[in-house]
């Protein structure tokens, strides 16, 4: 089975979640905002994969539509641990970078399917 890109896109910024996770928690001693990253972190993909999982088009539209909650949150957390600076500048960017990535690509299917939706 082929993967689709928001499904690896979703998987290797977990890996990358749990890495950073790792460094906050157990370098950093920063152990409630590690968790919060780790949770919504991982959580984007597990959803994407629920999603493709799903029975229905709605049950894959509410999945979708949760990952993006998820993603926004991740957002939100990796923006305050590096205005703190737990994570450094650098660091943060790239991952910024990446849960924006997943952002607009959720996003974007999500509206697709909703403009579909209607149109039906």
């Amino acid at each position: 089975m082929k993967k689709s890109i928001v499904q690896e896109k979703s998987y290797n910024f977990a890996i990358k979640i749990i890495k950073f996770y790792k460094i906050i928690n157990f370098q950093k001693k920063e152990f409630v905002l590690a968790r919060q990253l780790l949770r919504s972190g991982t959580s984007i993909g597990a959803n994407i994969e629920e999603a493709l999982g799903g029975q229905s088009k709605k049950d894959f539209i509410a999945k979708l539509s949760i990952a993006n909650k998820e993603a926004r949150e991740t957002n939100y957390w990796i923006r305050l641990l590096r205005d703190t600076d737990i994570l450094n500048k650098n660091d943060s960017e790239k991952l910024l970078s990446d849960c924006r990535e997943l952002i607009k690509i959720i996003s974007s299917i999500l509206l697709t399917l909703k403009r579909k939706t209607l149109n039906s």
